[in-house]
């Protein structure tokens, strides 16, 4: 069998502009640009940071109504937008909320006060909203009825069908339920976040109103499955099956009279809160970080509603009896036509179509990880893994066969997000029992996630792994591990360093880059890194690493300024940056100055982008590109021409200010030749070349999806990647 091998491409691919044709950066003659005057303040240069977020929402929009994705894909997009804009709402909205509450005027680099911004916000999210739900009633559902998957409402079941559901009410959801009334007697219900409800209106045998609320139940599935039934016989002799559901919220609006004996029910019609969930912790006076934590989450289930949805059919009388009692601004109140929530109808893509869903990728194992002495494999080189196209097995196998190894003195790892049944944390545990000195650092303010860190948490310490929470005032998101090893008379440290968390599922799910090494100076670092996380160092340099909020801020800026410097000196100057966010002004403005003097700047940024490309005398030479595809792009690398001696570093950190300033990032260089050249070329090429599922941002910050010109070849990056590792590693 051939070996795998990593192939090059030879020349970085050029951008591609938003007609497809290659983009040259526009340089004088002499490749150095005259001074440029151009007043980099003025916040016409700047995109707002909420309104180019909700942009990107927009553009997962887009492939729920890409026909060329298989069906149950596009309900799964649809899914997440959903989701998304309950995160945008807990966080973001929350967060100009808050502003405006506490007086704040100043306003975000693009010139809009916090005022300003919601009052964009909401028309944006509004339509939004309408968008995403015109998308599932109007394209979804008809191509679901089309495939046999039928999403119905409980008029349009069957006679049969309706006294089988009526059935799985009285035996499974009645039993659940707790009708709450609302009178002089008993106070309006706390409704808590992102719960679905119904307001219940009922007339009483004197004929006087009642106000209740019945709460649908998150613990059973909301679309309720009904017994599948034939749909005939095929032409090639099999018998398909038909899917049936119905919402769980019009099972129990159609069976209220069982809740309500003796009332006559005058209508009953779905809410739903999303309220702040940005609590905030006030850490400087907290004794126990992780109590203030879990006090924190139990807060957020009573935080201020900052969304109010309703169904459009919903009377005025109801909503204003809402609105009153919850407290809402009757700016945040969104009536929609559709089921409240579109994060639920991620159900719908676990159904057991595989014609309706991408092909099963299977991720390549490459031949370094094959013979199964992974020390041996890090120590003749460093290796790069690329997820998901690359398999997430070797992280665990490392850790799992550092956890048993003898000559294992010690384990050392920052954890983010690794989610439920974690094998990596097993493989602590069993590193601990084994007799290494185990330490981690678990990130409790792992935003969502805090529940399950706080678990790990525990459970690490219960066992006896020394675990620190973190630092006062700084989120740590590095991705790190540390291994030290005694081989003979000396210590080796071997290193994992990656973009992604510890996270098997996400690992899947994610692209992400992560670097085996045992370099001595970036063991070190790393050594100095936990010492600055678990114990006090003061240490302010680092050998090679780039470490927020340390040295990445200034390191940056130096690396930029270099580049610049190439550029008047005529070597040319070239950037390219793949990150998920760039929000930070002080970087947008230094990339300005690059592309004033000419530098070439390629930014692949997935999600928020501030910056303006393509403005006259202030960003010709910088394209911004988008790509949205199966995977979500999670990876971040920052590649420097620097005259020739190129650099690359790849990392935790994206250009935000609460990367750079706020948390503990790592950005860590690739040393091999080799891994850069693959990285410039196979890696970022690929996505430069897309012209299939990349957006083109323009000057005003609109996107334009890229389409091939006729005389061009289709290039979808995440489906080239798999491709090309599929051909270099035939067993996968």
């Amino acid at each position: 069998m051939k070996k795998p091998t990593r192939r090059g491409r030879g020349t970085a691919k050029p951008p591609i502009s938003c007609d497809g044709e290659a983009k040259v950066a526009k340089q004088p003659a002499g490749g150095c640009a005259p001074a440029q005057p151009t007043d980099l303040e003025r916040r016409e240069l700047y995109i707002n940071r909420e309104l180019s977020l909700l942009e990107f929402q927009q553009r997962v929009l887009e492939e729920a109504l890409d026909e060329r994705n298989p069906l149950l894909e596009r309900v799964k997009f649809l899914a997440i937008v959903g989701s998304n804009l309950d995160e945008f709402f807990m966080v973001r909205v929350t967060g100009l909320k808050q502003q405006i509450a506490a007086g704040v005027f100043e306003p975000s680099p693009d010139g809009l006060t916090p005022a300003e911004q919601l009052a964009a916000v909401r028309k944006s999210a509004a339509k939004l909203m309408t968008d995403a739900y015109a998308c599932f009633r109007e394209r979804l559902l008809p191509a679901l009825h089309a495939n046999g998957v039928h999403v119905l409402g409980w008029k349009e079941l069957t006679g049969r069908q309706q006294q089988t559901v009526k059935r799985y009410f009285d035996e499974v959801v009645f039993p659940v339920l707790t009708p709450l009334a609302f009178d002089p007697g008993r106070p309006f219900p706390h409704i808590s976040n992102l719960s679905l409800n119904l307001a219940v209106l009922l007339r009483d045998a004197n004929g006087e109103t009642r106000f209740a609320r019945v709460k649908v139940p998150d613990t059973l599935p909301r679309l309720v499955p009904i017994k599948r039934s034939s749909g005939g016989i095929r032409k090639d002799g099999t018998v398909p099956h038909d899917h049936f559901f119905v919402w769980l919220e019009e099972v129990i609006a159609a069976n209220l009279e069982v809740l309500f004996p003796g009332m006559t029910t005058v209508g009953a019609h779905p809410f739903r809160v999303t309220r702040n969930a940005d609590v905030e912790i006030q850490e400087l006076e907290a004794a126990d970080l992780l109590e203030t934590i879990e006090e924190s989450l139990r807060r957020r289930k009573f935080g201020t509603v900052v969304r109010l949805a309703t169904n459009r059919e919903m009377p005025v009388e109801m909503r204003e009896i809402l609105l009153e009692n919850l407290e809402v601004d009757r700016k945040d109140l969104y009536a929609v036509d559709g089921p409240l929530g579109l994060s639920a109808i991620m159900q719908l893509a676990a159904i057991p179509l595989p014609h309706l869903k991408e092909r099963i990728h299977v991720p390549a194992l490459p031949a370094e990880f094959e013979d199964g002495d992974i020390f041996a494999a890090i120590r003749r080189r460093d290796l790069l893994l690329h997820h998901p196209f690359e398999s997430f097995k070797p992280v665990l196998d490392f850790l799992a066969t550092a956890s048993r190894d003898r000559d294992v003195l010690a384990m050392k790892m920052t954890l983010y997000r690794v989610g439920r049944n974690s094998p990596v944390v097993q493989s602590l545990l069993d590193a601990n029992e084994n007799h290494k000195q185990v330490a981690v650092l678990v990130e409790l303010k792992a935003r969502f996630d805090e529940e399950s860190n706080i678990e790990w948490a525990r459970a690490l310490e219960a066992d006896g792994v020394h675990v620190v929470y973190g630092l006062v005032g700084l989120k740590t998101h590095s991705k790190v591990a540390l291994v030290v090893r005694r081989e003979g008379e000396s210590i080796r440290r071997y290193v994992h360093l990656a973009t992604g968390n510890y996270n098997p599922t996400t690992a899947q799910l994610y692209t992400d880059i992560g670097m085996f090494t045992c370099d001595e100076a970036i063991g070190a670092d790393v050594t100095d890194l936990f010492n600055y996380l678990t114990g006090y160092s003061a240490r302010t340099t680092y050998r090679k690493l780039l470490v927020a909020p340390i040295n990445l801020r200034t390191r940056l800026e130096e690396l930029i300024r270099r580049e610049i410097e190439h550029q008047r000196a005529g070597r040319g100057g070239h950037l390219i940056f793949k990150v998920n966010a760039l929000v930070d002004k002080q970087l947008i403005r230094l990339l300005y100055e690059a592309s004033q003097a000419g530098v070439r700047i390629d930014l692949l940024v997935r999600g928020i982008c501030c910056l303006r490309p393509g403005v006259p005398g202030v960003s010709e030479t910088i394209t911004v590109t988008s790509i949205a595809g199966r995977f979500l792009e999670h990876s971040r690398i920052l590649y420097f021409a620097n005259g020739g001696e190129e650099e690359v570093f790849v990392g935790s950190a994206d250009l935000m200010p609460r990367n750079i300033d706020r948390r503990v990032e790592v950005l860590f260089p690739v040393a091999n030749p080799k891994l850069v050249r693959h990285l410039r070329d196979d890696v970022l090429g690929t996505y430069l070349a897309d012209n299939v599922r990349a957006r083109c941002l323009q000057p005003d910050g609109t996107y334009v999806r890229l389409k091939p010109r006729p005389d061009t070849k289709a290039v979808d990056s995440q489906l080239a990647l798999m491709r090309e590792l599929a051909l270099t590693h035939p067993e996968a």
